[in-house]
């Protein structure tokens, strides 16, 4: 069984026992938040109707929060001559 969830403006396939690195969630370590599932599937049949997935929930909880790396960004500006 797997489902497609959307958060952070991307979506991820997530199964029971998955860990996933995601954006910036607006909770803290330990806390558990409800992803919206796009698509559920559980081996038989594949659910994508919208009415029928509306009720349904991915519960996920925080385990850290995390930095990336820093990006280094140039900007150029022609001199005039």
């Amino acid at each position: 069984m797997y489902a497609i969830v959307a958060t952070g403006g991307k979506q991820y396939k997530v199964a029971k026992g998955d860990v996933l690195d995601v954006e910036k969630l607006d909770a803290q370590p330990g806390d558990s938040v409800q992803l919206d599932v796009l698509l559920l599937n559980d081996g038989e049949k594949t659910i994508v109707d919208p009415a029928a997935l509306k009720d349904k929930k991915v519960t996920a909880e925080v385990v850290d929060q995390h930095k990336g790396e820093k990006v280094l960004v140039f900007k150029f500006k022609k001199r005039p001559s």
